[in-house]
C-alpha cells in the first residue's frame, strides 16, 4: 500500500482511479456487454482491443473460443472514445489522448472534462483550465467524464458480471470437441 494506491491493489495500469464505484477488479463483462454499454459495435471493440487502444484489464483473449472480460473502467474508456469519435476526432488523435490520460493519471474523475477543439483533446481538471481553453477563441466542446461514468453505471445494472476463472460456455464446448 502507498499514498497513491491506498487499496494495495496495484492500480497503476488503470486509466481512472477515483470517482468510480468500488468494484471488484477481478470482475468483468463479456465483450458483447461491454460493446452494448459503450454504444459501439462488437467489431469496433475487437479492433480497439487488437490495436491496443482499449484492452480488457480483467481477462484478455487467449485464443479461439476465449472471451475477453472488460472491467468497469475499460467500459468507461470505451464510451469516452466513442463520444470523441462521434464528435469527429480522428482515431489517431484519440489514441494520443488516451495515452496522455494514462500517463497523467486522474485523481478526481467527477471534476474532469475532456475538451477538444476538433483537432486535439485536452484534459481539464478545473474550471480555470476550461475557461483558459475557451478563452483562446477557438470553438471547443467538452465531455463531462462524471456524467459518462454514471451512464455506464446505469447501463451495467442489468448485466451480470463474471470473474476470469469462470470458463465461458463456448470455450468449454470447444475443449470437449478437441479432447
Amino acid at each position: 500500500m502507498s499514498a497513491d494506491d491506498p487499496t494495495g491493489r496495484g492500480m497503476t495500469d488503470l486509466l481512472f482511479t477515483d470517482g468510480l464505484p468500488d468494484l471488484d477488479p477481478e470482475t468483468g463483462y463479456r465483450g458483447a456487454v461491454a460493446a452494448r454499454a459503450a454504444g459501439i459495435t462488437y467489431r469496433q471493440l475487437d479492433y480497439w482491443a487488437r490495436t491496443e487502444l482499449v484492452e480488457p484489464t480483467v481477462r484478455t483473449a487467449t485464443g479461439s473460443g476465449s472471451q475477453r472480460l472488460y472491467g468497469f473502467r475499460d467500459i468507461l474508456v470505451l464510451k469516452l472514445v466513442k463520444r470523441l469519435l462521434d464528435t469527429g476526432i480522428s482515431l489517431q488523435q484519440i489514441r494520443t489522448a488516451v495515452e496522455q490520460l494514462r500517463a497523467a493519471g486522474i485523481r478526481d474523475l467527477a471534476g474532469t472534462t475532456l475538451m477538444s477543439d476538433g483537432a486535439s483533446v485536452y484534459l481539464c481538471t478545473s474550471n480555470d483550465e476550461v475557461i483558459d481553453l475557451v478563452s483562446r477563441g477557438q470553438g471547443v466542446f467538452g465531455i463531462a467524464v462524471g456524467k459518462v461514468l454514471h451512464e455506464v453505471e446505469a447501463t451495467l445494472v442489468d448485466f451480470e458480471a463474471q470473474t476470469p476463472d469462470q470458463v465461458d460456455e463456448l470455450a468449454q464446448r470447444r475443449a470437449k470437441r478437441t479432447a
